[in-house]
């Protein structure tokens, strides 16, 4: 278990110990102590120093109206980061050093990245052009996203990474991390998303969804479970599951190829 913690004046206060008591509330647990991003940047200050001396990532002070002053990206959900824009000395070995104001980026060269997922198949991805020179050190002095995961994933022995396909440009870019870090990647499992019935990403807009309303409003995990597990593929229609009963039912060959739609029927199921 992770605690993912570095994103700033985002995180909330108590969101982990929340999200923590809900996962044992269902019914998961975890054979480790659960590791905090934020308690130990040390793993990632030796992992972006090793990219540095490398001459694999450099110092950079745009910010992202800089850059896209500097080079337009009508429509983009990503800053792109082009390599025109790269200091002159970038790709010189050098010391990781933070200076207020300052991220640091990854020299990411041309060309493709294939990725094979156990569910999407084999894709292939150009973080050149799709991001460019991406941030693995954020302006906080903190890692950013890309570069954590990869750390983590290796100091806890993670084999197999499941997570929504919005993810899976993400994939890529770790691949990179991990090409240039000299390690294997996981295996990638990039699962459909859920959306509400207007077809956009379950989220706010949808009315509160979160597992913790459902709990205080008197459903059962083995509710919420068992909608998980029609979702999943492994039951036509929601029951009563516990998480045994989902290790035994378990097939990733069932697992739907299209995104889920959070139905009116879905939610009767839920408040029965």
């Amino acid at each position: 278990m992770r605690v993912e913690d570095l994103d700033g004046p985002r995180i909330q206060s108590g969101a982990s110990d929340a999200a923590l008591d809900i996962l044992q509330w269902l019914g998961l647990d975890w054979d480790q102590p659960v590791l905090i991003q934020s308690q130990n940047l040390s793993p990632y200050l030796e992992a972006i120093g090793r990219l540095a001396e490398a001459g694999l990532a450099y110092p950079c002070s745009l910010s992202r109206k800089d850059i896209a002053a500097s080079a337009p990206q009508e429509g983009e959900h990503d800053t792109i980061f082009p390599e025109t824009m790269r200091p002159p000395d970038a790709g010189e070995p050098r010391r990781f050093h933070w200076t207020e104001g300052t991220h640091w980026r990854l020299l990411v060269s041309s060309g493709t990245v294939p990725v094979s997922d156990q569910l999407q198949g084999d894709l292939s991805f150009e973080p050149s052009t799709e991001c460019g020179d991406f941030v693995i050190w954020t302006v906080r002095n903190e890692p950013a996203y890309q570069l954590a995961v990869v750390v983590d994933d290796l100091r806890q022995n993670v084999t197999d990474v499941v997570r929504g396909d919005d993810l899976l440009p993400s994939a890529a870019r770790q691949q990179l991390i991990y090409q240039l870090s000299g390690q294997d990647p996981p295996k990638w499992w990039h699962l459909p998303l859920v959306r509400g019935a207007d077809g956009r990403r379950l989220a706010k807009r949808h009315g509160d969804t979160r597992i913790s309303h459902y709990r205080e409003s008197g459903v059962s995990p083995d509710r919420i479970l068992g909608l998980l597990a029609k979702w999943s593929g492994l039951i036509e229609e929601p029951a009563l599951l516990k998480p045994e009963d989902l290790l035994d039912k378990f097939d990733p060959k069932l697992l739907p190829m299209q995104d889920v739609t959070f139905s009116k029927e879905d939610e009767a199921w839920l408040m029965a």
